[in-house]
């Protein structure tokens, strides 16, 4: 018989395994690096340097960040519940509408600061509604969230699309996008929170939304652990048949952790929509609702080590467009294969180094798996 898993001391199931499983999947890439005739340690400063090296390069790693920190947080408020989500894509991608709108309607009439909240309140309403639908029909119908979540990310590109080319798009125009919002539908930048630690740079796209990415991140820690409905949610995802007998209803949970998860993907929106492009236009999302559930995995569905892993995904973001143009041999579907080494080793292969972990600390600090408590019972 298998032996089960032994839990781990939090430091190490928390930092310790992430860290291995990252170290081994650069260490993979720096053989795939090699394998193109590359220098692995080269690539590896120049991916630092282009990520970290500079204000402008800080900014852009930051920047994508801000995307991977809204749509990690809405695939690990899923996983609480035992669900999937795997429609974080065209949550943000319908969120973008709901900035749209209120950008479209408000801003040539209220200042920024009031068009902020309108259009937090508008990507947030949106994408809640885009995820409470394959909520219903599980809940209801017993439709996989899986399978109706992915089916819904195809629903909203067709859906945007016919909005782009046909409703939203300004006459005389053959783009298809909005027109470009008046500035006081802009969201300020954040270049002067760089030079404040004394970087020049001249200008990066990282915006107030980034804020409030680290404030959703605070938000998600305290409604998960610290709330009743948060309580009612981890209860679902570790036991549907324990929250039933205390009284939990499967329906409602399953709807309102979904609504949860797609108004943070569609908050997503407000980053590249209001903080970058000031128009809306097709396929601005640009996969981060999929890197969204790797960064989920990889930072185990906690906030804190959310953060952390989209910054992470943010630095092979930047870093990886310094190396496809210093050594030519690296495209950018070399640095794809990247994000995706660190994907299989965070998420599919999460439990490869368990159990020599497990083995290791129980004969090195005993105590810290709680052995010695063990063999005192036992006595």
């Amino acid at each position: 018989m298998a032996t089960p898993y032994a839990k781990l001391p939090a430091w190490a199931d928390y930092g310790l395994i992430p860290l291995i499983n990252l170290f081994v999947a650069f260490a993979v890439a720096g053989l795939v690096v090699l394998l193109v005739g590359e220098s692995p340690v080269q690539a590896a400063t120049l991916l630092i340097k282009g990520a970290f090296g500079s204000g402008a390069g800080i900014g852009y790693t930051l920047y994508y960040a801000t995307s991977f920190i809204f749509t990690g947080l809405a695939v690990a408020v899923a996983f609480h519940c035992g669900l999937f989500n795997i429609g974080g894509e065209g949550q943000a991608y319908v969120g973008g509408l709901g900035v749209a709108i209120v950008c479209l309607s408000f801003d040539s009439v209220f200042p920024w600061w009031v068009n902020f909240p309108l259009a937090i309140l508008g990507s947030a309403a949106i994408g809640a509604f885009w995820a409470m639908i394959p909520a219903i029909l599980q809940a209801k119908r017993g439709s996989h969230i899986v399978i109706t979540t992915i089916m819904f990310n195809f629903i909203a590109a067709s859906l945007m699309v016919y909005l782009l080319v046909g409703p939203l798009k300004p006459m005389n125009s053959m783009a298809p996008q909005t027109r470009t919002f008046a500035q006081d539908a802009w969201l300020p930048k954040l270049d002067w929170l760089l030079e404040m630690f004394g970087a020049t740079i001249r200008s990066t796209p990282l915006n107030l939304s980034f804020v409030l990415a680290l404030v959703m991140a605070v938000v998600v820690w305290v409604l998960i652990w610290r709330t009743k409905l948060g309580y009612e949610i981890r209860t679902y995802g570790f036991s549907p048949k324990a929250a039933k007998y205390a009284g939990i209803g499967e329906a409602r949970i399953i709807v309102i952790t979904m609504m949860i998860s797609g108004a943070l993907a569609g908050m997503m929106a407000l980053n590249p929509v209001m903080g970058d492009q000031h128009r809306l236009q097709l396929d601005f999302v640009t996969g981060a609702g999929f890197v969204g559930i790797a960064v989920a995995l990889m930072g185990r569905s906690h906030p804190a080590g959310i953060v952390p892993a989209a910054i992470l995904f943010g630095m092979l973001y930047q870093g990886g467009a310094e190396i496809s143009f210093v050594m030519p041999n690296i495209s950018r579907d070399m640095i794809v294969i990247i994000q995706g080494l660190v994907i299989l080793f965070a998420g599919a292969l999460e439990h490869m180094f368990r159990p020599s972990l497990q083995a290791a600390l129980a004969s090195l600090a005993p105590k810290s798996m709680g052995m010695n408590a063990a063999k005192r019972e036992g006595a």
